[in-house]
């Protein structure tokens, strides 16, 4: 049944606070995420400071040729895809399996304090988490080689070791962040029918059955669409976390896309806006790609995908 223009504009007026409510939001979006990509054509042009937008001469792909013909190329693309495929093996699984054993334990009472001890370290800022990294991990009074020291071992320079530099990185994320990304299947499990579990202890069923055959079936298309949005990522690694962690003992592998950007496009002299704007499109463009061929593979294989 087509609703006329004029019951359109009477629910519009009836309902007008809650579209007052969504035109802030809108416009964010709009000032924040659209009208940025104005100045995407940098990448094809010869930006200068004191240049605008329009009058830059346009070079064409000449930008993203020169990326591709630069030394570092495949060092950044090795050191992108390296640390965020380990990151994406490593902590995608820990906040699922976190979900599924706090679900499951009767212990009630020390589930709340568990989820506050594990959220706590997802609202310390970066700076102030590598700091701590960094004062856990110095090789004369840190605790952490005081230990080593104590057990007979060797004080090493973790955050000067490029072969140590990943798993410092990972690590400490998984560490900050497992906590605070396992409250989303914690809350797809509480959307799971108790009257399952129920049935299923009923016939025998045990503890980790039930995990397997109602649990995780039953969070399956959230882990899935998470799975797909990481995925999108991939090209991505966080710029303040491994900026702060760089220094000239582990550029050799701290070097990723999104500092490169930073070094040419704002520090270099004089500062290569458009060489930098190129690289970082590239980045998204290949980052887009990726989430739409992920997606159409979810989409193949299971009734889960984004779109």
């Amino acid at each position: 049944m087509m609703i006329s223009k004029k019951n359109k504009w009477m629910a519009i007026k009836r309902n007008w606070q809650l579209y007052l409510l969504f035109l802030f939001p809108f416009a964010w979006f709009i000032i924040f995420r659209y009208w940025p990509m104005f100045g995407v054509q940098i990448a094809f042009k010869d930006f200068l400071p004191g240049d605008t937008i329009l009058s830059a001469r346009w070079i064409g792909f000449d930008n993203f040729l020169k990326f591709f013909r630069h030394y570092y190329f495949w060092e950044l693309i090795r050191n992108t895809l390296s640390i965020t495929l380990y990151q994406l093996v490593a902590s995608f699984p820990i906040p699922i399996i976190f979900a599924l054993a706090l679900n499951t334990t009767n212990r009630t009472w020390m589930k709340k304090p568990v989820q506050y001890v594990t959220y706590m370290p997802y609202f310390i800022s970066t700076v102030v988490m590598v700091g701590i990294m960094m004062q856990l991990m110095n090789p004369r009074i840190g605790i952490i080689n005081n230990i080593i020291d104590f057990l007979g071992g060797t004080r090493t320079d973790f955050m000067a070791n490029p072969n140590l530099f990943g798993s410092v990185y990972v690590w400490s994320g998984i560490w900050q962040y497992f906590g605070w990304n396992s409250i989303i299947y914690l809350a797809a499990l509480s959307s799971i029918s108790p009257e399952l579990h129920e049935a299923a202890r009923m016939d025998g069923a045990s503890r980790l059955s039930r995990i397997i055959h109602i649990d995780i079936p039953g969070i399956l298309p959230t882990i899935i669409v998470l799975l797909i949005m990481n995925c999108g990522q991939i090209m991505s690694v966080g710029f303040e976390k491994i900026f702060l962690m760089q220094n000239s003992l582990n550029l050799s592998v701290s070097q990723v896309i999104s500092t490169y950007v930073y070094t040419v496009g704002l520090r270099s002299m004089p500062p290569e806006f458009s060489y930098g704007a190129a690289i970082d499109l590239f980045n998204s463009v290949i980052n887009l790609i990726l989430i739409v061929c992920v997606n159409k593979i979810a989409q193949k294989f299971s009734e889960t995908s984004l779109w």
